[in-house]
């Protein structure tokens, strides 16, 4: 043995560190030798320690380490930080392939959600007006119109789930200039899929809340548009997040699954088309409910663009949050009005029979809200909820600190105002449109409710981006209008 090894042996015998000289790379033939067993466990360690890993067993063998040793190990970089514990639930809502790839995905939400929320208050209101006319009070009748019905908005569903792909695949394109007929066909399958299930389950759930309103003695006008409201919003988002999610698992395994499920639910259309024609109350939606549901679907575009303006202002970020509500409630309030007043109008005959109920002049505001008919009485219920359920909205957004907005005094003043006025205009609007409708041989069930919502899309993201900068303006900095 020559006497380098010996050298190199002796500090480690002691408990020492090894010097610098034997930790740069040396020569695997430097360490041969009756001891060299100990020699590799020391170079062993001495990489682990390079690589900034804990061993705890080459610790204990070594014994306690000197301050030397301590700023050596500095040197050679810090210990990776553990990994955040995750669980699958906390994955799973946080990381949606579908949504982070096929960002098409985010346009479709928007459309679908307002066609599929136009369609189901249709129908609630369409079955409300039938049940209180007595058209739903035999088991013949009942089966009848639940048939019709019921294939003539899977017939409206496939329809606007199409195009509602369609426009998702348009305005995905036309700022990237980029075309994937994969994500395309996925749209497609998504859209249709969701806007079948949505509605033959929501569909079911009218029927049943009408029947059992009936028999319970309540008015399914008060009632089931509104529930079809809220409950079509939530349904509708969940059901597409969870097929899209899953057909897009299966793009790549499977690329035929998308266009299959597209081809199945169309290749349905002729069957509910022939079911939905064989009953008189659906056979006329089956040829012109469509115009209303198309043109409502640009007026909430022009909406969602006053939305998209605003919310790209750092200063009116907070609008997005407060969007939603101020619409939905308008939105519902004045689809339970319009339902009313169109089964007031059925209980005295068809469509266009009966001039001396539906004025073709606009109404004053005064018989609208302060005279003693019954439409009246409601319209002046209805406004009254504003406030109230406002409040309760606003509460619940503070609690959960969305819309990065502190409700100051002065917001709540302009957010009311704005609310208030909302609900004013279209109660009003639909008082005139309903008996507009009316006279003109339109039944106002099957057309009044698209376009009355999509107006209160308009009006209420026009009031509320109006109020956001006129708060900014007058610089109501309490409020963090812009945070």
């Amino acid at each position: 043995m020559t006497s380098k090894p010996e050298q190199k042996e002796s500090p480690q015998a002691n408990g020492a560190v090894v010097p610098g000289d034997c930790l740069a790379s040396p020569e695997p033939s430097e360490f041969l030798g009756p001891e060299g067993s100990a020699v590799e466990a020391v170079v062993l360690e001495s990489r682990a320690n390079a690589k900034g890993v804990r061993e705890e067993d080459a610790l204990l063998e070594n014994g306690s380490q000197s301050n030397e040793s301590d700023d050596t190990s500095t040197e050679r970089g810090p210990e990776p930080a553990s990994p955040l514990k995750e669980t699958s639930f906390s994955i799973g809502l946080q990381h949606w392939d579908v949504f982070k790839y096929v960002t098409e995905v985010f346009i479709l939400v928007p459309a679908l959600l307002g066609l599929k929320g136009n369609l189901e208050m249709t129908l609630a209101s369409r079955l409300s007006t039938a049940a209180n006319i007595g058209q739903m009070d035999t088991p013949k009748e009942l089966w009848k119109m639940i048939t019709g019905n019921m294939a003539l908005i899977q017939v409206q569903a496939t329809v606007v789930g199409f195009l509602a792909s369609l426009a998702a695949v348009v305005f995905g394109w036309i700022p990237d200039g980029h075309f994937s007929l994969a994500h395309a066909v996925l749209l497609c399958a998504s859209s249709v899929a969701t806007a079948f299930i949505a509605s033959l389950v929501l569909g079911m759930i009218m029927i049943g809340v009408i029947i059992g309103s009936r028999k319970m003695g309540i008015n399914p006008d008060n009632v089931a548009t509104p529930i079809a409201a809220s409950l079509g919003d939530l349904l509708t988002l969940a059901l597409l997040s969870g097929i899209s999610w899953g057909l897009y698992k299966e793009l790549e395994s499977k690329a035929y699954v998308n266009p299959l499920v597209c081809a199945f639910f169309i290749s349905l259309l002729p069957i509910w088309v022939i079911l939905a024609k064989r009953s008189s109350a659906t056979r006329e939606v089956l040829y012109s409910g469509w115009e209303p549901v198309i043109i409502a679907m640009a007026i909430s575009s022009v909406g969602g663009l006053i939305l998209d303006r605003t919310v790209s202002d750092p200063n009116f970020a907070g609008m997005a949050v407060f969007t939603p509500v101020i619409n939905g409630v308008g939105g519902n309030l004045v689809a339970v009005q319009a339902s009313r007043i169109s089964t007031y109008l059925h209980m005295s005959g068809v469509p266009g029979d009966s001039p001396g109920t539906a004025p073709r002049k606009c109404p004053s505001p005064c018989s609208t809200f302060f005279s003693s008919d019954v439409n009246s009485r409601s319209a002046r219920v209805l406004f009254l909820l504003v406030v109230p359920g406002h409040l309760v909205f606003l509460y619940t957004i503070h609690s959960m600190q969305g819309g990065h907005t502190t409700l100051t005094l002065i917001f709540i003043l302009f957010y009311m105002t704005a609310a208030l006025l909302q609900v004013l205009i279209l109660l009003y609007i639909a008082d005139w449109m309903v008996h507009w409708m009316w006279g003109r041989h339109l039944d106002p069930d099957n057309f009044s409710i698209p376009y009355l919502t999509a107006l209160g899309d308009l009006i209420g993201t026009g009031l509320l981006a109006l109020s956001f900068h006129v708060l900014w303006l007058i610089g109501d900095r309490d409020s963090d209008v812009g945070d």
